[in-house]
């Protein structure tokens, strides 16, 4: 019986599907050579015939890329094959390093437990656009041929040479200085993920990494740097906080496979991306003279343009998903592309989200000011004249059909008034974002590939946040 391929369908980042389900051997066999294939027709010119395959620690990641490597090999192409899991950004960077075609990653990022999946990175270092995905799609019913000539399947580490790489990058001596000194206590909560063991490698055995053994069950939850999964942490830092009173302390979170991150400040404050953004755009621009255009998703938050303006940065807006920032990165000089569910990535560097380098700039945005991390926030609301919160809900919906209707809903019936306050422009360049009178904003989107509803608000105070997402919610119900 043929293995059905109309289901396989690429998101925002990769293709993801329930293990023994959706997620097979059978159909990643068919997948794999494929976007060889596609990864060959578009980057063949720039690289050569190898193709690097890496994995996070989710259940049976390791067979996965094993299965990965032997059908891309018997496609007829070279394979460097990862010796052990490592975060995404890792074999992204591997792919530029070793001018390969590309990088075929096994992983589910921050999904729950259940799911595994494959994120598909161009030769460049970063997510290929949604043209190449869509002709991965469109090949699958395809047969690829086998080659006369197998190609060679060789084991590599991806951690030394990206680690490498990211303490060049940063001012590691004046961070473990001060982790040495006790004048910076370091936490990092990785998931149970493929950052574990990272920051030791960068940073020295000072680090106290907590969820550091693999589970593939991530505790119950999902390895998703949300306030919601980081009891643990909140509960460590609180303890430390009771017994040292000197000195500056930081939580940092990692997602599944270390593309996105999160933290918490000295008094135990959770700061999503769309406060570190803001802090890594003031420190790159006011200590080490970065230049260049902020890039951010419609999603992130109204301080990010003040902040660029402030620096005499310019912006750019794009639709949410990381690929849409790593296509600007690759046109235009950027000092920074960052968006709100935590991925950040650096023009100085690949155009791939990256947690860990983004966790060693914060590192040193706090050595070199002398702050807490909400203490520098603070500071930039200050400057900027600007104080909000932010949330976002995901809203399962009933049925595809049910996201259907309301999509068609907010088409031919545009809403004028939102938790009463009147709507003063809507933008639709991924969803629909409804400015309101008083300031604030609501984001509609809906998920491409399942029946969820996402919903996003920022507004003066978390007061009316939380009453705008009733309101949204109830709209939606």
């Amino acid at each position: 019986m043929p293995v059905a391929t109309n289901s396989i369908k690429f998101g925002t980042d990769g293709w993801r599907g329930v293990i023994g389900d959706e997620f097979t051997f059978e159909r990643l066999a068919l997948v794999a050579p494929v976007a060889a294939k596609v990864l060959f027709n578009t980057y063949g010119e720039v690289g050569n015939r190898t193709i690097v395959v890496g994995y996070d620690r989710r259940f049976m990641a390791e067979d996965f890329a094993d299965k990965v490597a032997e059908v891309v090999s018997v496609a007829g192409f070279d394979v460097l094959l990862s010796e052990t899991y490592a975060p995404t950004p890792a074999f992204s960077w591997a792919a530029k390093q070793h001018n390969a075609l590309g990088a075929l990653v096994i992983t589910a990022s921050h999904n729950p437990g259940k799911y595994l999946g494959l994120k598909v990175k161009g030769a460049f270092g970063g997510s290929v656009p949604p043209e190449v995905t869509q002709q991965i799609e469109a090949l699958l019913t395809e047969k690829i041929p086998t080659a006369s000539t197998p190609g060679k399947i060789e084991k590599f580490n991806p951690w030394h040479s990206y680690c490498e790489a990211l303490s060049r990058k940063v001012n590691i001596g004046k961070i473990r200085d001060a982790m040495r000194a006790g004048k910076l206590t370091v936490f990092a909560d990785v998931m149970h993920g493929a950052a574990a063991g990272g920051l030791a490698m960068l940073l020295g055995n000072d680090v106290i990494e907590i969820n550091s053994n693999r589970d593939p069950l991530f505790g119950g939850g999902a390895p998703e740097p949300l306030a919601k999964y980081l009891s643990h942490l909140f509960e460590v830092m609180r303890i430390h906080r009771e017994k040292n009173r000197g000195g500056l302390s930081v939580g940092l979170v990692f997602d599944g496979d270390s593309d996105r991150i999160a933290s918490v400040d000295g008094e135990g404050n959770f700061l999503s991306s769309q406060i570190l953004i803001p802090i890594l755009i003031d420190h790159l621009t006011r200590r080490r003279d970065f230049t260049g255009e902020i890039v951010k998703t419609v999603s992130g938050s109204d301080i990010i343009p003040r902040i660029a303006a402030l620096h005499k940065l310019p912006l750019f807006e794009t639709a949410v998903g990381y690929k849409y920032i790593a296509d600007r990165m690759l046109v235009a000089k950027v000092l920074l592309g960052g968006e709100e569910s935590g991925g950040i990535g650096y023009g100085s560097h690949i155009p791939e989200r990256d947690a860990l380098l983004s966790a060693l700039y914060v590192l040193e945005a706090i050595t070199e000011s002398g702050m807490d991390l909400g203490d520098y926030y603070r500071h930039l609301q200050i400057s900027t004249d600007f104080t909000s919160a932010y949330d976002r809900i995901d809203l399962p919906l009933a049925s595809m059909e049910v996201r259907s209707r309301l999509l068609q809903q907010l088409q031919t019936q545009p809403l004028t008034e939102i938790a009463g306050k009147s709507v003063v422009d809507c933008q639709t360049i991924d969803g629909y974002k409804y400015r309101l009178a008083d300031g604030s904003w609501l984001m509609i989107r809906f998920s491409g590939t399942e029946p969820v509803l996402r919903l996003y608000c920022e507004a003066p105070t978390l007061e009316q946040v939380h009453q705008t997402l009733a309101w949204a919610k109830q709209w939606a119900e």
